[in-house]
């Protein structure tokens, strides 16, 4: 018990882990309660209050993490210079592929602080392509994202056939976790880009057709992978919306 306290602790003192819950937490609330309103006529009104509320509490943790993001401009920026031209990966399309992410990721935030700006009315501008914009650069992160991990576990598995070949058994269980940890996330970029799909105006592939709990499922799934791939690669194994 005092383990998982301390472990929440500390998940709970850094800012992305912060941040990790909150976001589990709202699609969590919007999963719950897009079910609730879903079943209304099967609902009494206590429940369909709750749902309704639980939906409101869902969109202001949203808006809430919207607000927090206005200050990740300089960590992706100093990522984005660390990485560079990512001359320290052994792969040239994992490094082209990781680059091209940052630009998606580093283009997302001011498109999103100009949105959220317009919204709020300190800023006279419309915010709906500036929404627009940030979404299609989200989704342009996720699926390179995808692309990424399948390239990498494309990679992890030619060094595991090499890996029996030579016998060299000692390092089959850290390349294994390494692929499970691939899998999960490009299951976690799948869940979102569906999402990022149905917030794309109406005509695009699915776009505005999921019902709010489905919406939720998805950034549940996402955001619960999130965490685990935290945990694990605290303990030793091996970023928005």
């Amino acid at each position: 018990h005092a383990a998982v306290c301390g472990g929440s602790v500390r998940l709970l003192e850094s800012y992305r882990g912060r941040d990790k819950v909150i976001r589990t937490i709202c699609y969590g609330s919007q999963l719950v309660g897009g079910a609730l309103s879903r079943g209304a006529e099967l609902n009494s009104s206590s429940s369909q209050q709750f749902g309704k509320s639980l939906l409101l509490f869902s969109a202001q943790l949203s808006h809430c993490r919207t607000v927090l993001r206005l200050f990740d401009d300089l960590s992706m920026l100093a990522y984005s210079h660390s990485y560079g031209l990512g001359s320290g990966e052994e792969d040239a399309g994992v490094r082209w592929i990781s680059v091209l992410s940052n630009v998606a990721d580093q283009l997302y935030y001011p498109c999103e602080h100009i949105a959220w700006a317009a919204d709020a009315e300190l800023i006279r501008v419309k915010s709906d392509k500036w929404w627009l914009f940030s979404t299609v650069l989200w989704g342009t992160s996720l699926m390179l994202g995808i692309l990424r991990s399948l390239r990498v576990l494309l990679l992890l598995k030619k060094k595991l056939r090499k890996s029996k070949r030579d016998g060299q058994y000692s390092s089959r269980s850290q390349l294994h976790r390494q692929m499970q940890l691939e899998i999960l996330s490009i299951f976690s970029g799948m869940a979102d880009l569906s999402n990022a799909i149905h917030w794309m105006p109406p005509g695009f592939l699915w776009a505005g057709r999921f019902p709010s709990w489905l919406v939720g499922l998805l950034g549940t799934i996402s955001s619960l992978i999130g965490l685990i791939q935290m945990n694990v690669t605290s303990t030793g194994g091996d970023s928005s919306q």
